[in-house]
């Protein structure tokens, strides 16, 4: 078992709190099958992107019962992997300056780990006036508006993201 650390960095325009709208969020992570955790099966890089949401939970076969927010069984070797968010670590809301990277969620992974992620789906933010931008579409990195209370340009650009462990 491996705690993996996923941290964002972004400029921010005029805005602060950047956070995925609600609890059923679909994050999207590229994964690593069994590369780095040293699987005597295979090393196989599985081409496409998953989705995991803290809503879904999933049985893990051969446990105690176990449930997971991602099981998957490789194509190649038949291995069985399992990734969860962890419940005492929630999402925090990004308000980095100058495009600082800054923790961002933390997921347990078994047999796996992330390589990448996409910001697809839709955020949210606040102006610096409090007006609140409840859908800040990421899907292309980078997202504009203008916050008419405050008379300033909005923005979220330059998002990139790394894993550690955590």
């Amino acid at each position: 078992m491996v705690f993996l650390l996923l941290s964002i960095k972004a400029e921010l325009e005029n805005v602060s709190d950047l956070s995925p709208v609600g609890d059923d969020f679909e994050y999207f992570f590229e994964v690593v099958w069994q590369f780095l955790v040293k699987c005597t099966s295979c090393n196989e890089t599985h081409p496409k992107y998953v989705a995991l949401n803290r809503q879904e939970e999933y049985d893990v076969s051969g446990g105690k019962g176990g449930k997971a927010h991602f099981v998957w069984k490789c194509g190649l070797c038949k291995r069985e992997s399992s990734a969860k968010f962890d419940p005492t670590s929630p999402p925090k809301p990004y308000n980095a300056e100058n495009g600082q990277l800054a923790p961002f969620l933390k997921i347990e992974c078994r047999g796996l780990e992330f390589i990448s992620f996409d910001p697809r789906g839709i955020w949210k933010c606040v102006g610096t006036k409090g007006t609140t931008f409840p859908e800040v579409d990421l899907s292309e990195e980078e997202w504009t508006d203008y916050d008419e209370k405050a008379a300033l340009p909005v923005g979220v650009s330059e998002f990139g993201s790394t894993w550690s462990r955590a």
